[in-house]
Protein backbone atom coordinates (compact mmCIF):
# COMPACT_ATOMS: atom_id res chain seq x y z
CA UNK A 1 0.00 0.00 0.00
CA UNK A 2 1.55 3.57 -1.20
CA UNK A 3 1.83 6.24 1.79
CA UNK A 4 -1.10 7.94 0.79
CA UNK A 5 -3.55 4.71 1.23
CA UNK A 6 -1.68 4.00 4.49
CA UNK A 7 -3.14 7.87 5.55
CA UNK A 8 -6.53 6.73 4.21
CA UNK A 9 -6.79 3.94 6.12
CA UNK A 10 -5.75 4.92 9.22
CA UNK A 11 -7.38 8.42 9.15
CA UNK A 12 -10.40 5.98 8.46
CA UNK A 13 -10.26 4.19 11.85
CA UNK A 14 -9.49 7.59 14.11
CA UNK A 15 -12.55 8.81 12.65
CA UNK A 16 -14.41 5.85 12.94
CA UNK A 17 -16.65 7.67 15.05
CA UNK A 18 -17.11 11.11 13.58
CA UNK A 19 -20.57 11.23 11.86
CA UNK A 20 -23.41 10.07 10.24
CA UNK A 21 -29.92 24.76 -16.23
CA UNK A 22 -27.78 25.38 -18.63
CA UNK A 23 -23.83 25.79 -19.85
CA UNK A 24 -24.78 29.68 -19.54
CA UNK A 25 -24.28 29.12 -15.83
CA UNK A 26 -22.11 27.06 -15.57
CA UNK A 27 -20.08 28.99 -13.21
CA UNK A 28 -23.00 29.27 -10.16
CA UNK A 29 -22.15 25.97 -8.20
CA UNK A 30 -18.18 27.13 -8.04
CA UNK A 31 -19.60 30.43 -6.47
CA UNK A 32 -22.15 29.26 -4.40
CA UNK A 33 -21.96 26.03 -4.07
CA UNK A 34 -18.82 26.65 -0.91
CA UNK A 35 -21.16 29.20 0.31
CA UNK A 36 -23.60 26.17 1.26
CA UNK A 37 -24.52 25.43 4.19
CA UNK A 38 -23.59 22.87 7.24
CA UNK A 39 -26.47 21.13 8.84
CA UNK A 40 -27.32 19.18 12.09
CA UNK A 41 -29.87 18.15 14.72
CA UNK A 42 -30.55 16.75 17.92
CA UNK A 43 -32.68 13.64 19.36
CA UNK A 44 -35.11 12.94 21.51
CA UNK A 45 -35.05 11.99 25.34
CA UNK A 46 -35.75 9.12 27.59
CA UNK A 47 -36.92 9.83 31.54
CA UNK A 48 -34.48 9.30 33.90
CA UNK A 49 -31.55 9.77 31.33
CA UNK A 50 -28.42 11.85 32.71
CA UNK A 51 -28.29 14.85 31.25
CA UNK A 52 -25.26 15.18 28.04
CA UNK A 53 -25.97 18.80 26.50
CA UNK A 54 -25.28 18.46 22.22
CA UNK A 55 -22.65 19.70 20.53
CA UNK A 56 -22.31 23.14 19.21
CA UNK A 57 -20.97 24.49 16.20
CA UNK A 58 -19.47 27.86 16.96
CA UNK A 59 -19.20 31.20 15.25
CA UNK A 60 -16.08 33.69 15.57
CA UNK A 61 -18.28 34.68 18.88
CA UNK A 62 -20.89 33.68 21.22
CA UNK A 63 -23.25 36.08 22.96
CA UNK A 64 -25.15 33.88 24.55
CA UNK A 65 -28.73 32.52 24.11
CA UNK A 66 -32.28 32.00 26.04
CA UNK A 67 -33.48 28.99 25.03
CA UNK A 68 -32.53 25.93 27.50
CA UNK A 69 -29.64 23.49 26.77
CA UNK A 70 -30.82 19.88 25.09
CA UNK A 71 -30.79 16.90 27.16
CA UNK A 72 -28.72 14.87 24.28
CA UNK A 73 -27.75 10.97 24.67
CA UNK A 74 -25.83 9.46 22.29
CA UNK A 75 -27.52 7.89 19.39
CA UNK A 76 -27.33 4.66 19.62
CA UNK A 77 -28.66 4.91 23.45
CA UNK A 78 -32.06 6.37 22.40
CA UNK A 79 -34.96 7.18 24.50
CA UNK A 80 -38.46 8.31 25.15
CA UNK A 81 -40.08 11.38 26.85
CA UNK A 82 -43.33 11.49 29.47
CA UNK A 83 -45.72 14.22 28.45
CA UNK A 84 -45.96 17.26 30.67
CA UNK A 85 -47.26 16.57 33.89
CA UNK A 86 -46.70 13.19 34.13
CA UNK A 87 -45.70 11.73 37.67
CA UNK A 88 -43.07 9.43 36.11
CA UNK A 89 -41.50 11.94 34.14
CA UNK A 90 -39.31 12.82 37.46
CA UNK A 91 -40.21 10.03 39.94
CA UNK A 92 -36.87 8.18 39.81
CA UNK A 93 -34.45 10.83 37.96
CA UNK A 94 -31.38 11.64 39.46
CA UNK A 95 -31.77 15.68 40.95
CA UNK A 96 -29.90 17.11 38.35
CA UNK A 97 -31.91 15.37 35.15
CA UNK A 98 -33.65 17.84 32.75
CA UNK A 99 -36.82 17.59 31.72
CA UNK A 100 -37.21 15.69 28.09
CA UNK A 101 -35.64 17.74 25.43
CA UNK A 102 -38.09 18.39 22.36
CA UNK A 103 -36.21 20.44 20.47
CA UNK A 104 -33.96 19.44 17.03
CA UNK A 105 -31.75 22.07 15.90
CA UNK A 106 -29.13 22.24 12.98
CA UNK A 107 -27.23 24.56 10.78
CA UNK A 108 -28.32 23.99 7.35
CA UNK A 109 -26.32 21.77 4.87
CA UNK A 110 -26.55 20.78 1.16
CA UNK A 111 -23.20 18.35 0.47
CA UNK A 112 -24.07 15.47 -1.59
CA UNK A 113 -20.41 14.00 -1.68
CA UNK A 114 -21.31 10.99 0.65
CA UNK A 115 -24.05 9.64 -1.80
CA UNK A 116 -21.62 10.46 -5.01
CA UNK A 117 -19.29 8.32 -3.07
CA UNK A 118 -21.35 5.56 -1.87
CA UNK A 119 -22.01 5.46 -5.87
CA UNK A 120 -18.35 5.31 -7.47
CA UNK A 121 -17.50 2.13 -4.94
CA UNK A 122 -20.33 0.10 -5.33
CA UNK A 123 -19.68 0.60 -9.13
CA UNK A 124 -16.26 -0.49 -8.21
CA UNK A 125 -18.04 -3.60 -6.30
CA UNK A 126 -16.93 -2.38 -2.57
CA UNK A 127 -19.55 -1.38 0.01
CA UNK A 128 -18.89 1.94 1.31
CA UNK A 129 -17.41 1.94 5.05
CA UNK A 130 -20.35 3.12 7.38
CA UNK A 131 -18.31 6.47 8.70
CA UNK A 132 -18.30 7.58 5.38
CA UNK A 133 -22.54 7.12 4.84
CA UNK A 134 -24.45 9.55 5.46
CA UNK A 135 -27.98 9.85 5.39
CA UNK A 136 -28.33 13.98 4.85
CA UNK A 137 -26.58 13.95 1.83
CA UNK A 138 -28.25 11.19 0.48
CA UNK A 139 -31.44 12.71 0.95
CA UNK A 140 -30.06 15.99 -0.53
CA UNK A 141 -28.75 14.30 -3.83
CA UNK A 142 -32.56 14.18 -4.69
CA UNK A 143 -35.34 16.85 -5.82
CA UNK A 144 -37.92 17.63 -3.95
CA UNK A 145 -40.54 19.49 -5.48
CA UNK A 146 -41.06 22.14 -2.68
CA UNK A 147 -43.00 25.19 -3.05
CA UNK A 148 -40.05 28.46 -3.12
CA UNK A 149 -40.62 32.05 -1.76
CA UNK A 150 -40.51 34.51 -3.63
CA UNK A 151 -38.06 36.86 -2.39
CA UNK A 152 -34.51 36.08 -0.22
CA UNK A 153 -35.09 33.60 2.52
CA UNK A 154 -36.63 30.33 2.67
CA UNK A 155 -39.89 28.29 2.57
CA UNK A 156 -40.97 26.02 4.81
CA UNK A 157 -42.44 22.52 4.04
CA UNK A 158 -43.81 20.11 6.46
CA UNK A 159 -45.69 16.87 5.88
CA UNK A 160 -45.10 13.39 6.70
CA UNK A 161 -46.88 9.95 6.18
CA UNK A 162 -46.98 6.45 8.51
CA UNK A 163 -44.09 4.78 7.56
CA UNK A 164 -45.80 0.84 8.14
CA UNK A 165 -43.80 -2.15 8.17
CA UNK A 166 -41.69 -3.27 5.33
CA UNK A 167 -42.19 -6.27 3.50
CA UNK A 168 -38.84 -6.82 2.59
CA UNK A 169 -37.47 -7.33 6.26
CA UNK A 170 -36.38 -5.23 9.23
CA UNK A 171 -40.23 -3.51 9.56
CA UNK A 172 -39.32 -4.41 13.40
CA UNK A 173 -42.48 -5.31 15.41
CA UNK A 174 -44.49 -1.95 16.24
CA UNK A 175 -42.85 -0.41 13.06
CA UNK A 176 -46.66 0.96 12.19
CA UNK A 177 -46.73 3.19 15.45
CA UNK A 178 -44.17 5.12 13.42
CA UNK A 179 -44.33 8.26 11.46
CA UNK A 180 -42.03 9.31 9.00
CA UNK A 181 -41.68 13.09 9.17
CA UNK A 182 -40.45 15.60 6.19
CA UNK A 183 -39.12 19.32 7.11
CA UNK A 184 -38.20 20.64 3.70
CA UNK A 185 -36.51 24.14 3.14
CA UNK A 186 -36.14 25.87 0.08
CA UNK A 187 -34.73 29.30 -1.52
CA UNK A 188 -36.17 31.01 -4.64
CA UNK A 189 -34.52 29.97 -7.88
CA UNK A 190 -31.72 31.33 -9.74
CA UNK A 191 -31.91 34.42 -11.84
CA UNK A 192 -30.04 34.51 -15.45
CA UNK A 193 -26.57 33.95 -15.67
CA UNK A 194 -26.07 37.44 -17.08
CA UNK A 195 -27.26 38.57 -14.02
CA UNK A 196 -25.16 37.37 -11.35
CA UNK A 197 -22.24 38.75 -10.37
CA UNK A 198 -18.46 38.48 -11.79
CA UNK A 199 -16.37 35.66 -10.41
CA UNK A 200 -12.89 35.60 -8.95
CA UNK A 201 -12.42 32.12 -8.60
CA UNK A 202 -9.13 30.29 -7.23
CA UNK A 203 -8.55 26.46 -8.29
CA UNK A 204 -6.73 24.20 -6.11
CA UNK A 205 -5.49 21.06 -7.50
CA UNK A 206 -3.78 18.08 -6.12
CA UNK A 207 -1.38 16.97 -8.41
CA UNK A 208 -0.20 14.33 -5.98
CA UNK A 209 1.07 10.76 -7.35
CA UNK A 210 -2.59 9.23 -6.26
CA UNK A 211 -4.03 11.75 -8.61
CA UNK A 212 -2.28 9.78 -11.33
CA UNK A 213 -5.04 7.16 -10.95
CA UNK A 214 -7.95 7.30 -13.79
CA UNK A 215 -10.52 9.15 -12.76
CA UNK A 216 -8.64 11.70 -10.92
CA UNK A 217 -6.06 14.36 -12.45
CA UNK A 218 -7.70 13.62 -15.77
CA UNK A 219 -11.06 14.24 -14.79
CA UNK A 220 -10.06 17.63 -12.87
CA UNK A 221 -8.58 18.41 -16.42
CA UNK A 222 -11.76 17.58 -18.16
CA UNK A 223 -13.65 19.25 -15.74
CA UNK A 224 -11.79 22.51 -15.88
CA UNK A 225 -11.58 23.15 -19.69
CA UNK A 226 -15.37 22.34 -19.21
CA UNK A 227 -15.82 25.37 -17.04
CA UNK A 228 -13.04 27.75 -18.50
CA UNK A 229 -15.54 27.78 -21.77
CA UNK A 230 -18.65 28.83 -19.82
CA UNK A 231 -16.85 31.28 -17.57
CA UNK A 232 -18.39 35.38 -18.60
CA UNK A 233 -15.94 37.61 -20.45
CA UNK A 234 -15.92 39.49 -16.88
CA UNK A 235 -14.83 36.37 -14.41
CA UNK A 236 -11.48 35.81 -13.28
CA UNK A 237 -9.68 32.48 -12.09
CA UNK A 238 -6.36 31.72 -10.77
CA UNK A 239 -4.90 28.34 -10.34
CA UNK A 240 -2.62 26.87 -8.08
CA UNK A 241 -1.51 23.40 -7.66
CA UNK A 242 0.34 21.17 -4.64
CA UNK A 243 2.27 17.91 -3.92
CA UNK A 244 5.09 18.42 -1.58
CA UNK A 245 4.93 21.51 -1.73
CA UNK A 246 2.34 24.23 -3.53
CA UNK A 247 3.20 25.96 -7.01
CA UNK A 248 0.56 29.33 -8.25
CA UNK A 249 0.44 28.25 -12.01
CA UNK A 250 -1.66 31.21 -12.76
CA UNK A 251 -2.35 34.34 -11.16
CA UNK A 252 -5.73 36.13 -11.14
CA UNK A 253 -6.66 36.46 -14.79
CA UNK A 254 -9.74 38.19 -16.38
CA UNK A 255 -11.37 35.31 -18.66
CA UNK A 256 -11.54 37.52 -21.68
CA UNK A 257 -8.79 37.05 -24.42
CA UNK A 258 -7.43 34.25 -21.66
CA UNK A 259 -9.19 31.61 -22.65
CA UNK A 260 -6.88 29.53 -24.69
CA UNK A 261 -3.88 30.09 -22.15
CA UNK A 262 -6.05 29.15 -19.28
CA UNK A 263 -6.66 25.92 -21.00
CA UNK A 264 -3.16 25.28 -22.06
CA UNK A 265 -1.81 25.82 -18.31
CA UNK A 266 -4.96 23.23 -17.47
CA UNK A 267 -3.34 21.01 -19.59
CA UNK A 268 0.38 20.87 -18.31
CA UNK A 269 -0.96 19.79 -15.17
CA UNK A 270 1.00 15.98 -14.26
CA UNK A 271 0.67 13.92 -11.25
CA UNK A 272 3.96 14.61 -8.94
CA UNK A 273 4.82 13.51 -5.36
CA UNK A 274 3.20 13.44 -2.18
CA UNK A 275 -0.16 15.26 -0.87
CA UNK A 276 0.31 18.83 1.25
CA UNK A 277 -3.23 19.98 1.42
CA UNK A 278 -2.30 22.07 4.08
CA UNK A 279 0.21 24.07 1.73
CA UNK A 280 -2.61 24.07 -1.17
CA UNK A 281 -5.11 25.50 0.48
CA UNK A 282 -2.98 28.26 2.64
CA UNK A 283 -1.10 29.31 -0.88
CA UNK A 284 -4.70 29.34 -2.61
CA UNK A 285 -6.01 31.79 -0.11
CA UNK A 286 -3.24 33.64 -0.34
CA UNK A 287 -3.75 33.85 -4.30
CA UNK A 288 -7.39 34.48 -3.60
CA UNK A 289 -6.57 37.70 -1.24
CA UNK A 290 -4.23 38.88 -3.76
CA UNK A 291 -6.86 38.93 -6.44
CA UNK A 292 -9.97 39.85 -4.73
CA UNK A 293 -11.95 42.10 -6.50
CA UNK A 294 -14.79 44.16 -4.54
CA UNK A 295 -18.65 43.42 -5.82
CA UNK A 296 -17.11 39.53 -7.48
CA UNK A 297 -18.08 36.33 -5.57
CA UNK A 298 -14.49 35.26 -4.49
CA UNK A 299 -13.78 31.52 -3.75
CA UNK A 300 -11.26 29.01 -3.63
CA UNK A 301 -11.88 25.84 -5.08
CA UNK A 302 -10.47 22.78 -3.92
CA UNK A 303 -10.30 19.39 -6.56
CA UNK A 304 -8.32 16.80 -4.53
CA UNK A 305 -8.75 12.95 -3.29
CA UNK A 306 -8.22 14.58 0.14
CA UNK A 307 -5.15 12.11 1.17
CA UNK A 308 -3.19 14.47 2.89
CA UNK A 309 0.02 12.90 3.93
CA UNK A 310 2.32 15.92 4.11
CA UNK A 311 2.21 19.38 6.42
CA UNK A 312 -0.73 19.57 8.77
CA UNK A 313 -2.68 16.44 7.95
CA UNK A 314 -5.94 18.15 10.85
CA UNK A 315 -8.65 20.14 9.31
CA UNK A 316 -8.63 22.25 12.23
CA UNK A 317 -4.75 23.21 12.07
CA UNK A 318 -5.27 23.83 7.89
CA UNK A 319 -7.98 26.14 8.46
CA UNK A 320 -6.62 28.00 11.77
CA UNK A 321 -4.00 28.85 9.07
CA UNK A 322 -6.00 30.90 6.86
CA UNK A 323 -8.67 31.85 9.26
CA UNK A 324 -8.29 35.68 8.91
CA UNK A 325 -8.49 35.59 4.84
CA UNK A 326 -11.61 33.78 5.83
CA UNK A 327 -13.13 36.39 7.73
CA UNK A 328 -11.71 39.36 6.49
CA UNK A 329 -12.60 38.75 3.21
CA UNK A 330 -15.77 36.46 3.30
CA UNK A 331 -13.54 33.29 0.87
CA UNK A 332 -15.60 30.31 1.55
CA UNK A 333 -14.30 26.78 0.20
CA UNK A 334 -15.95 24.59 -1.92
CA UNK A 335 -14.66 20.83 -2.45
CA UNK A 336 -14.58 18.89 -5.42
CA UNK A 337 -13.77 15.30 -4.50
CA UNK A 338 -12.34 12.64 -6.86
CA UNK A 339 -10.92 9.19 -6.77
CA UNK A 340 -11.91 6.03 -5.39
CA UNK A 341 -10.14 6.32 -2.15
CA UNK A 342 -11.00 9.55 -1.33
CA UNK A 343 -10.74 11.36 1.97
CA UNK A 344 -14.26 11.86 2.75
CA UNK A 345 -14.60 12.95 6.24
CA UNK A 346 -11.01 15.01 5.94
CA UNK A 347 -12.37 17.08 3.07
CA UNK A 348 -15.92 17.74 4.55
CA UNK A 349 -14.18 18.65 7.84
CA UNK A 350 -12.39 21.25 5.86
CA UNK A 351 -15.46 22.73 3.89
CA UNK A 352 -17.92 22.54 6.72
CA UNK A 353 -15.40 25.04 9.04
CA UNK A 354 -14.79 26.69 6.12
CA UNK A 355 -18.21 27.63 5.64
CA UNK A 356 -18.69 25.65 2.31
CA UNK A 357 -19.74 22.41 1.15
CA UNK A 358 -18.37 19.26 -0.57
CA UNK A 359 -19.86 17.57 -3.91
CA UNK A 360 -18.42 14.21 -5.94
CA UNK A 361 -17.78 13.92 -9.41
CA UNK A 362 -16.59 9.95 -10.38
CA UNK A 363 -16.88 10.66 -14.01
CA UNK A 364 -17.31 12.82 -16.26
CA UNK A 365 -21.06 12.22 -16.28
CA UNK A 366 -20.92 13.60 -13.37
CA UNK A 367 -18.01 16.14 -13.67
CA UNK A 368 -20.70 17.98 -16.43
CA UNK A 369 -23.35 17.81 -14.51
CA UNK A 370 -21.94 19.41 -11.65
CA UNK A 371 -20.12 22.04 -13.64
CA UNK A 372 -22.77 22.99 -16.23
CA UNK A 373 -26.04 21.36 -15.37
CA UNK A 374 -26.42 22.43 -11.41
CA UNK A 375 -24.54 25.26 -11.56
CA UNK A 376 -27.27 27.62 -11.50
CA UNK A 377 -28.83 26.05 -8.37
CA UNK A 378 -26.04 27.88 -6.60
CA UNK A 379 -25.48 31.71 -7.52
CA UNK A 380 -25.11 34.60 -4.96
CA UNK A 381 -26.35 34.13 -1.34
CA UNK A 382 -29.83 33.77 -0.16
CA UNK A 383 -29.60 33.83 3.12
CA UNK A 384 -26.46 33.90 5.68
CA UNK A 385 -25.86 32.23 8.81
CA UNK A 386 -29.06 29.76 7.98
CA UNK A 387 -30.04 26.96 10.97
CA UNK A 388 -33.23 25.53 11.78
CA UNK A 389 -34.87 23.96 14.80
CA UNK A 390 -37.51 22.08 15.09
CA UNK A 391 -40.27 21.77 18.13
CA UNK A 392 -41.99 18.90 19.16
CA UNK A 393 -45.33 18.83 20.71
CA UNK A 394 -44.79 16.91 23.75
CA UNK A 395 -48.62 15.91 24.02
CA UNK A 396 -48.47 14.26 21.01
CA UNK A 397 -45.14 13.55 20.60
CA UNK A 398 -43.80 10.48 21.74
CA UNK A 399 -40.20 10.19 20.43
CA UNK A 400 -38.17 11.60 18.07
CA UNK A 401 -34.82 11.01 15.89
CA UNK A 402 -33.52 13.06 13.51
CA UNK A 403 -31.86 10.79 10.42
CA UNK A 404 -28.40 12.00 10.15
CA UNK A 405 -26.87 15.05 10.39
CA UNK A 406 -24.84 13.82 13.32
CA UNK A 407 -22.15 15.72 12.63
CA UNK A 408 -24.06 18.80 12.00
CA UNK A 409 -25.22 19.98 15.86
CA UNK A 410 -26.20 23.65 17.27
CA UNK A 411 -26.83 24.07 20.32
CA UNK A 412 -30.40 24.27 20.94
CA UNK A 413 -29.76 27.83 23.01
CA UNK A 414 -27.99 29.04 20.11
CA UNK A 415 -30.52 28.92 17.65
CA UNK A 416 -30.93 32.62 17.94
CA UNK A 417 -27.41 33.46 19.00
CA UNK A 418 -26.48 34.92 15.36
CA UNK A 419 -22.83 34.93 16.96
CA UNK A 420 -23.08 30.81 16.37
CA UNK A 421 -22.34 29.84 12.99
CA UNK A 422 -24.80 28.77 10.20
CA UNK A 423 -24.68 28.04 6.63
CA UNK A 424 -24.65 30.16 3.59
CA UNK A 425 -27.19 29.32 1.46
CA UNK A 426 -27.78 30.42 -2.55
CA UNK A 427 -30.61 30.55 -5.34
CA UNK A 428 -32.44 27.11 -5.46
CA UNK A 429 -31.24 25.13 -2.95
CA UNK A 430 -33.13 22.80 -1.11
CA UNK A 431 -32.62 20.87 2.18
CA UNK A 432 -34.33 18.20 3.32
CA UNK A 433 -34.58 16.96 7.51
CA UNK A 434 -36.39 13.11 8.03
CA UNK A 435 -37.66 12.44 10.86
CA UNK A 436 -38.70 9.30 12.60
CA UNK A 437 -41.55 9.73 14.79
CA UNK A 438 -43.78 8.14 17.34
CA UNK A 439 -46.73 9.67 18.24
CA UNK A 440 -48.78 9.05 21.60
CA UNK A 441 -51.66 7.00 21.57
CA UNK A 442 -54.72 9.42 21.03
CA UNK A 443 -52.63 11.64 19.46
CA UNK A 444 -54.45 14.59 17.84
CA UNK A 445 -53.59 18.18 17.14
CA UNK A 446 -49.77 19.98 16.29
CA UNK A 447 -47.15 17.77 15.77
CA UNK A 448 -44.03 19.69 15.22
CA UNK A 449 -43.07 23.36 14.07
CA UNK A 450 -40.29 23.83 12.20
CA UNK A 451 -38.65 27.66 11.86
CA UNK A 452 -35.63 28.52 9.95
CA UNK A 453 -33.98 31.52 10.99
CA UNK A 454 -31.08 33.64 8.77
CA UNK A 455 -29.61 36.77 8.39
CA UNK A 456 -30.08 39.01 5.48
CA UNK A 457 -27.55 38.72 2.56
CA UNK A 458 -27.45 42.81 2.48
CA UNK A 459 -28.35 44.00 5.42
CA UNK A 460 -27.61 41.21 8.07
CA UNK A 461 -31.23 41.69 9.46
CA UNK A 462 -32.50 38.39 11.09
CA UNK A 463 -35.30 37.18 9.82
CA UNK A 464 -37.25 34.05 10.37
CA UNK A 465 -39.91 31.68 8.93
CA UNK A 466 -42.18 28.76 10.12
CA UNK A 467 -44.33 26.16 8.95
CA UNK A 468 -46.34 23.42 11.16
CA UNK A 469 -47.55 20.00 10.70
CA UNK A 470 -50.38 18.11 12.41
CA UNK A 471 -51.44 14.72 13.19
CA UNK A 472 -53.50 14.79 10.09
CA UNK A 473 -51.17 15.42 7.77
CA UNK A 474 -48.94 12.44 8.82
CA UNK A 475 -51.95 9.86 9.06
CA UNK A 476 -51.23 8.90 4.93
CA UNK A 477 -49.59 5.95 3.98
CA UNK A 478 -46.16 6.23 3.21
CA UNK A 479 -45.88 3.50 0.63
CA UNK A 480 -47.82 3.47 -2.41
CA UNK A 481 -48.89 7.21 -0.99
CA UNK A 482 -49.02 10.15 -3.98
CA UNK A 483 -46.08 11.57 -2.42
CA UNK A 484 -43.61 10.25 -5.18
CA UNK A 485 -40.83 13.00 -3.84
CA UNK A 486 -41.45 11.48 -0.25
CA UNK A 487 -40.84 8.15 -0.90
CA UNK A 488 -37.79 9.16 -2.51
CA UNK A 489 -36.60 10.49 0.14
CA UNK A 490 -37.60 7.61 2.41
CA UNK A 491 -35.69 5.57 0.02
CA UNK A 492 -32.78 7.21 0.39
CA UNK A 493 -32.81 7.46 3.78
CA UNK A 494 -33.39 3.71 4.41
CA UNK A 495 -30.89 2.91 2.14
CA UNK A 496 -28.31 5.08 3.88
CA UNK A 497 -29.27 3.35 7.06
CA UNK A 498 -28.89 0.09 6.26
CA UNK A 499 -25.40 0.43 4.83
CA UNK A 500 -24.06 1.96 8.05
CA UNK A 501 -26.13 -0.89 10.03
CA UNK A 502 -28.88 0.97 11.25
CA UNK A 503 -31.56 0.35 12.83
CA UNK A 504 -34.55 2.86 12.10
CA UNK A 505 -37.97 1.57 12.45
CA UNK A 506 -39.98 0.08 9.49
CA UNK A 507 -36.63 0.05 7.07
CA UNK A 508 -37.31 -2.45 4.24
CA UNK A 509 -34.62 -4.91 3.41
CA UNK A 510 -32.71 -3.96 0.40
CA UNK A 511 -34.13 -5.91 -2.06
CA UNK A 512 -37.62 -4.33 -1.30
CA UNK A 513 -35.66 -0.57 -1.55
CA UNK A 514 -34.46 -1.66 -4.44
CA UNK A 515 -37.58 -2.52 -6.23
CA UNK A 516 -39.13 0.96 -4.61
CA UNK A 517 -36.60 2.42 -6.20
CA UNK A 518 -37.09 1.14 -9.60
CA UNK A 519 -40.68 2.04 -9.42
CA UNK A 520 -40.47 5.69 -8.08
CA UNK A 521 -38.27 5.78 -11.15
CA UNK A 522 -40.67 5.10 -13.73
CA UNK A 523 -43.14 7.33 -11.76
CA UNK A 524 -41.47 10.25 -11.62
CA UNK A 525 -39.48 9.80 -15.12
CA UNK A 526 -36.53 10.63 -13.31
CA UNK A 527 -32.95 9.49 -14.31
CA UNK A 528 -31.72 10.23 -10.76
CA UNK A 529 -33.77 7.72 -8.93
CA UNK A 530 -33.15 5.03 -11.86
CA UNK A 531 -29.34 5.48 -10.71
CA UNK A 532 -30.60 5.32 -6.80
CA UNK A 533 -32.15 2.09 -7.65
CA UNK A 534 -29.07 0.62 -9.34
CA UNK A 535 -27.37 1.30 -6.38
CA UNK A 536 -29.29 -0.12 -3.85
CA UNK A 537 -29.33 -3.28 -6.24
CA UNK A 538 -25.47 -3.44 -6.46
CA UNK A 539 -25.69 -3.12 -2.23
CA UNK A 540 -27.66 -6.15 -2.07
CA UNK A 541 -25.89 -8.26 -4.00
CA UNK A 542 -22.30 -7.31 -2.41
CA UNK A 543 -24.38 -7.53 0.72
CA UNK A 544 -25.88 -11.07 0.31
CA UNK A 545 -22.27 -12.32 -0.94
CA UNK A 546 -21.06 -11.23 2.25
CA UNK A 547 -23.25 -12.94 4.34
CA UNK A 548 -25.70 -10.72 5.13
CA UNK A 549 -28.70 -12.08 3.86
CA UNK A 550 -30.86 -12.28 6.93
CA UNK A 551 -31.02 -8.73 8.50
CA UNK A 552 -31.37 -7.96 11.86
CA UNK A 553 -34.96 -6.30 12.98
CA UNK A 554 -34.62 -3.52 15.53
CA UNK A 555 -36.33 -3.92 19.55
CA UNK A 556 -39.38 -2.26 19.84
CA UNK A 557 -39.10 1.38 21.02
CA UNK A 558 -36.67 2.75 22.10
CA UNK A 559 -34.49 3.58 19.04
CA UNK A 560 -30.84 5.41 18.56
Amino acid sequence: MNQAGRRHEKRAGDRAGYRAGGRAGAVALLLAGAMALTACGAGSGSDGTPDLSSGSRKGQSSTGGGQPAPDAVAPETGRSAAPEGDAESGASAAPDVKAPDYLSTFALDVDTASYGYARRTLGDGRLPAAEDVRPEEFVNSFRQGYERPEGNGFSVNVDGARIGSGTGGGGGTGASDWSLLRVGLATRTAPPASERPPAALTFVVDISGSMSETGRLDLVRKSLTILTDELRDDDSLSLVTFSNEAETRLPMTRVKGNRNRIKDVVAEMEPAQSTNVEAGITRGYEESVEGHREGATNRVVLLSDALANTGDTEAEGILRKIDSARREYGITLFGVGVGSDYGDAFIEQLTNKGDGNTTYVGDETQARKVFVDQLPAHLEIRARDAKAQVAFDRKNVQQFRLIGYENRKVADEDFRNDGVDGGEVGPGHTVTALYAVRLREGASGTVAKATVRWLDPKTRKAEEETGTVTTGSVDGTLWGGENDRLQVAAVAAYFADRLRGGDLPGAPGLGELASRAAGLAESTEDSAVEKLATAIGQADRLQRGAGTDDEPEPSEGEIG
